[in-house]
């Protein structure tokens, strides 16, 4: 009787095994809100959290994760609430609970030496999780062009953008948000520039991430990544960060975030790619990764 239960027991162990090096179709965990979120988690190593920015999903950094686990690195990446695979939420699309579930994510899986990587308004996410809960697990943190300090236009923030350009988003998204999202990839690839090399696999990527989210907590993340100000977020930053955005960021302009967040963040470091849009992990793919292998390094 006893090897049967050895049997049980080993295959017990290589499912957990499995699990935890990402080799089932995928992770997921329910936060204290009950609300269940789909997560990544490949290789072995320090490890590296990406959050992904508006409307996608975990898979928008699939090259970058790709390459830092071949390189060694423990490489998580979830899809926030009512994003990609997770589920869609009619409350708690704010980013309060976004920092929250970001939070219960890494106390899940007991990470500890994190580099933290956020894009766009993860970039946000990533910034108010340390606003709300510290740095003691976190080694660095990369903000890759980033929504802070804030996008919208406010009389403190004369640099923003004005509410009406939000208000057409989410008009957007209301009214036809397939085709919203098919628009959107030219800007944000910067495929609508002369001479640009226009990939219709990275538009129909995006468009396909985008409409596998729920349109509810798409359309509550508008307010999110423009209306949050998370200059207080930055300043309670006390890790080294890399800052990196392309000076052609046709969705966040790189004056009213980049620049700002540099001169916030203690122990900050800007670097900016000439020419480069707001997609700029796929369109300078190599680039970006070879500068994150280094920073993670140095």
């Amino acid at each position: 009787m006893a090897m049967p239960a050895l049997a049980v027991a080993a295959e017990a162990s290589k499912g957990a095994a499995a699990t935890r090096a990402g080799k089932t179709p995928g992770s997921r965990f329910v936060t204290s809100d009950g609300t269940e979120i789909f997560y990544k988690d490949w290789g072995n190593g320090q490890p590296v959290l990406f959050s992904h920015g508006w409307p996608l999903s975990a898979d928008a950094w699939d090259g970058q994760m790709l390459f830092l686990g071949q390189h060694g690195y423990r490489v998580i990446a979830h899809d926030r609430r009512s994003h990609g695979r997770s589920a869609q939420t009619w409350d708690g699309n704010h980013m309060d609970r976004y920092a929250d579930d970001l939070a219960e994510l890494i106390e899940k899986l007991d990470l500890h030496d994190v580099v933290l990587v956020g894009h766009s308004t993860g970039g946000g996410e990533i910034a108010h999780y340390v606003g709300r809960h510290g740095t003691r697990r976190i080694a660095r943190m990369v903000l890759i062009g980033a929504v802070p300090p804030i996008m919208l236009k406010t009389a403190s923030h004369p640099n923003g953008l004005p509410l009406e350009v939000f208000d057409g988003i989410r008009k957007g998204v209301f009214d036809d948000r397939s085709q919203f999202y098919k628009d959107l990839t030219l800007p944000f690839f910067g495929y609508n520039r002369a001479g640009a090399k226009v990939s219709e696999g990275a538009r129909e990527a995006f468009w396909l991430q985008g409409m596998m989210g729920g349109i509810k907590g798409q359309y509550d993340c508008i307010k999110e990544f423009s209306e949050v100000d998370y200059t207080e977020d930055l300043k309670k930053i006390d890790v080294p960060t890399l800052v990196i955005h392309g000076d052609d960021d046709q969705i966040v302009p790189i004056d009213g975030s980049a620049r700002l967040t540099a001169k916030l963040v203690k122990h900050a470091t800007l670097k900016v790619y000439p020419g480069a849009p707001h997609g700029l992990a796929v369109t300078h793919q190599d680039q970006l990764n070879s500068d994150l292998l280094a920073f993670i390094k140095s």
